[in-house]
């Protein structure tokens, strides 16, 4: 019968975090559930636009999309493992107020340019406008928000050493 020891690589606490996607697979995971959110916050805005100002109601939209984004980004598609914490909500909502930057931009030159526009066509400019700076906005999450490469030393992990073992006839002889 073995003794039993401790085998630190399968305490909970100790255990790898699960390999991040590569690049490609981070992105379509962050086209589906970034693309998601946006269909539906392009949806909402003009809802909400009808009672308030639009630059206002994309700006509420903006907000609760940002959030409820990166908490999907952090859970699954950048593969963190854990929620997205205070730190990760407010560096990635400066990407979002580029983005919102962008849409507001895209619509008002829009609104200039026609002055009732179709909701269909108030759909495409906000929607391509939305896809630009999702690309944009991929970059930043994936180079600086959720990257896995911030130490530039390789994680230490602790290990058992194995203790040589002598005979009581080798101690002996030597003591």
């Amino acid at each position: 019968m073995e003794p039993q020891t401790a085998d630190s690589t399968k305490s909970p606490s100790l255990s790898p975090s699960p390999a991040a996607p590569g690049p490609l697979a981070s992105f379509v995971r962050f086209v589906v559930c970034g693309g998601g959110v946006g269909v539906l916050s392009s949806f909402a805005v003009p809802m909400v636009a009808m009672t308030m100002p639009w630059a206002v109601a994309n700006a509420v939209i903006t907000v609760v999309s940002t959030l409820l984004c990166t908490e999907l980004h952090a859970l699954f598609t950048f593969g963190t493992g854990r929620r997205a914490g205070l730190r990760r909500h407010f560096q990635s909502s400066g990407s979002a107020v580029a983005a919102y930057a962008m849409t507001s931009a895209a619509m008002v030159l829009l609104h200039t340019a026609q002055s009732t526009p179709t909701l269909l066509t108030e759909q495409t400019v906000y929607l391509t406008a939305s896809a630009m700076a999702g690309i944009g906005r991929f970059l930043v999450l994936r180079l600086y928000v959720f990257t896995t490469t911030r130490s530039p030393h390789p994680e230490i992990r602790p290990t058992a050493a194995r203790r040589p073992r002598l005979s009581r006839l080798a101690v002996s002889t030597a003591c």
